[in-house]
């Protein structure tokens, strides 16, 4: 339940705080007194759009805070589900700043506004008179009839199926497209694979052909100097070899006398023998260089291929050619396997579509068995309303087709006396016939939903006298099992509340006042006879709150402000 509201800088607000009853809370105070703003200052906190009106002074950020009281496994397995904390006393928080950005908190932990939304709709429901529109809507009524049949677990299951039903069709649709396209290119596919194919593409391929390609087309140069350096080397009389061969010797003669001609002829020998390896390796190079042209002409054309193909194919060498080769292979496999795989796609979204049919059925069918005690209990509700002719009927009717819901819909058929056919509710009741209509259905929900505080805005617009007192009744039964928040303007609801506040408007700024007794006592009396309070209404409003028998002050006459008292 709601424990405790902060609003700043919101709108007409500078600043209020209010503490909840946790059972029935009434709100009452003038037209354009600034209960609406309330309202919106609480949509911000449950996750609503910022108009760009929220801030009353745009220097100062606007903050909306509210601690909610947390009881229950099913929050405790949201939270936890959502990476949030979980906490007995939990405070979610609502920030705009000057900038016009938005931040949201839960228990001091930042959040997304879509999370803040999923929080908020499993703490608190606001109900206004405006929302007796939502009659028209088929997502609600049939969301209606589901909550009164527990109808939650297979709900789930069958969106889970719904959901593999939509993305089987959207796989296979995208399978025919592409079978479709396939065979159109299908042809052209086969040229592309097979020319890519016989070229025998071989990565770094291109590389090695340039390497050896320089090789050849060099060969009588290179081969020249590879000569030349092999006869500078072993020359008989004037060879490198036989000269520092013949000084070696003659250093090692004398190498005995002299350590330095010692070791100049140890490293002559170790110069030697590179020399020699750097020859005989001349030699061999020398011999296997062959300008062979038939070798030459093979390689040049296969360059010319490779590099033909990069050109027609926009490939910047080989290995994009082999990428294009394979893509290429597996659109034309593809094509030519597309039925085989749109077959087996086929069947897959009929087992699917079977099991979503099996499953749209069932819920049918608790739809069915729980309709006639729907439209009773509702029918029910009317009657201590003052409609005890209603006819009240939720038809189930068949759509032929699966949606997200199911595959069938669900009309509330109405009509005020037993004698006219009903017809579709939001077509045909009046607008004091829809708020006790919707206060009939909030009232079932709100068993079924367990919701831990609900909030009526002038739901009893429309009606009076013994039916106000008797949708007061209503008000307060569910308030014996949650917390109830009612904005209203009927002394009979007003009356039945455990706290009652008054919004009212000084000096252009919007503030709330929890009354006393006495206090609540002149103000049902306002509300009876206006802002001429008479001892009649005084009377009156002692009644409605069960106090005929205690004395209380006179009548205070016309009052733009509630009398003071403990503001919050």
């Amino acid at each position: 339940m709601l424990r405790r509201l902060s609003v700043e800088n919101y709108a007409l607000i500078d600043k209020l705080e209010l503490e909840l009853d946790p059972h029935l809370n009434i709100i009452t105070g003038e037209t354009g007194a600034g209960k609406s703003i309330l309202l919106g200052a609480l949509g911000l906190l449950l996750g609503a759009k910022n108009d760009g009106s929220a801030m009353k002074d745009t220097a100062r950020s606007c903050t909306v805070e509210g601690t909610f009281a947390l009881a229950g496994p099913e929050l405790e397995e949201f939270f936890a589900e959502n990476d949030l904390e979980y906490a007995a006393e939990t405070t979610l928080t609502r920030i705009i700043t000057p900038a016009g950005k938005s931040r949201a908190f839960v228990n001091d932990v930042p959040v997304s506004l879509a999370q803040l939304r999923e929080v908020g709709t499993r703490l608190l429901d606001i109900h206004s008179q405006h929302q007796n529109l939502i009659l028209s809507s088929e997502e609600f009524r049939t969301s209606a009839l589901d909550t009164v049949a527990g109808n939650g677990e297979l709900l789930r299951e069958y969106a889970a199926q719904y959901a593999r039903l939509q993305e089987l069709r959207r796989e296979t649709a995208a399978l025919r497209e592409a079978a479709e396209q396939g065979r159109r290119d299908e042809e052209w596919l086969r040229f592309q694979t097979e020319e890519l194919t016989a070229a025998n593409l071989r990565a770094g391929e291109q590389a090695e052909i340039e390497e050896e390609l320089a090789m050849l087309e060099n060969a009588d140069r290179i081969g020249e100097a590879f000569t030349t350096l092999r006869n500078a080397l072993d020359a008989d009389e004037t060879g490198v070899l036989v000269q520092l061969k013949n000084s070696e010797t003659s250093l090692a003669h004398i190498g005995e006398h002299s350590p330095a001609a010692a070791e100049y002829a140890a490293r002559l020998r170790s110069t030697l023998e590179e020399l020699k390896d750097i020859g005989a390796s001349a030699a061999a190079d020398s011999e296997r260089i062959d300008a062979d042209p038939e070798r030459l002409a093979k390689l040049s054309a296969r360059l010319d291929t490779l590099l033909a193909l990069q050109q027609k194919h926009h490939a910047a060498d080989e290995a994009e050619l082999i990428g294009l080769r394979d893509r290429c292979t597996a659109r034309l496999a593809a094509v030519i396997h597309g039925d085989e795989r749109i077959a087996e796609a086929e069947a897959a979204l009929q087992k699917a579509a079977e099991k979503a049919r099996k499953l749209a059925d069932r819920l049918r069918k608790a739809r069915e068995k729980a309709a006639p005690a729907f439209a009773g209990h509702i029918r029910g509700t009317l009657a201590r309303l003052g409609m005890p002719d209603t006819v009240f009927e939720a038809a189930i009717d068949d759509l032929g087709e699966l949606t997200r819901t199911g595959g069938d819909s669900v009309r509330f058929l109405f009509s005020a006396n037993r004698g006219r056919a009903p017809q579709s509710v939001e077509r045909i009741a009046s607008g004091g016939e829809l708020s006790r209509v919707m206060l009939a259905l909030k009232a079932l929900l709100a068993e079924r939903m367990q919701l831990p505080t609900i909030i009526f805005d002038e739901i009893d617009t429309g009606v009076s006298g013994r039916i106000a007192d008797a949708m007061g009744e209503i008000i307060a039964s569910l308030a014996a099992s949650m917390q109830v928040v009612d904005i209203t303007h009927l002394p009979q609801v007003a009356s039945k509340g455990a706290a009652h506040f008054v919004v009212y408007k000084r000096d252009g700024r919007t503030s709330i006042t929890r009354l006393s007794d006495d206090e609540r006592i002149t103000e049902i009396a306002k509300m009876l006879s206006g802002s001429e309070i008479t001892d009649a209404a005084i009377a009156q409003a002692r009644i409605l709150l069960g106090r005929n028998g205690e004395p209380h002050p006179a009548a205070p006459g016309c009052s733009d402000t509630p009398a003071p008292g403990s503001l919050f």
